[in-house]
């Protein structure tokens, strides 16, 4: 008898983990997913520009993790917690810049997505002359609408 049960447990056992790791993956695809959108964004005060400007551009349908984040999951989530912890940081500490300037790992995750979302429309453009799209499109992704002595993004 007791032998019949140890199937059953280890059975039901490895039935439990799998479930757990179910619960686990959605949840963390939630987070994730979540934490992409400009709403979220926008629930930090220091995002409001940004988040206002994006409204107005052309990419406006766009997550803004589909452009300010890596697309591969395995480099994304430490991207996100690295980047996010900062965040926390200068938010807790309040030493957050007055003008926000995008820093090199975020400029390259940045330039990586506009090169794959824009492959077919760059082929034959010299991407070469500057190091970064947004040297040129700067207002692309977020939009100049407002006077440069009331913008917290900086243009260069």
């Amino acid at each position: 008898m007791q032998n019949s049960s140890k199937p059953k447990g280890k059975w039901l056992f490895g039935l439990s983990v799998f479930v757990l790791g179910m619960v686990v993956m959605m949840g963390a695809g939630f987070v994730v997913r979540a934490t992409d959108q400009a709403a979220f964004c926008a629930s930090c005060h220091t995002m409001n520009e940004e988040v206002w400007t994006h409204r107005q551009s052309t990419h406006a349908q766009f997550a803004c993790n589909e452009c300010h984040a890596p697309v591969s999951l395995m480099t994304k989530l430490p991207f996100k917690a690295r980047v996010g912890m900062r965040d926390i940081y200068v938010t807790a500490t309040d030493s957050v810049p007055n003008l926000i300037h995008t820093r090199t790992e975020m400029k390259d995750a940045i330039q990586a997505n506009c090169r794959r979302c824009h492959a077919s429309t760059i082929m034959n453009v010299a991407m070469d002359v500057k190091p970064y799209c947004t040297d040129c499109h700067r207002s692309v992704p977020h939009s100049k609408q407002r006077p440069i002595d009331l913008r917290k993004a900086a243009d260069v």
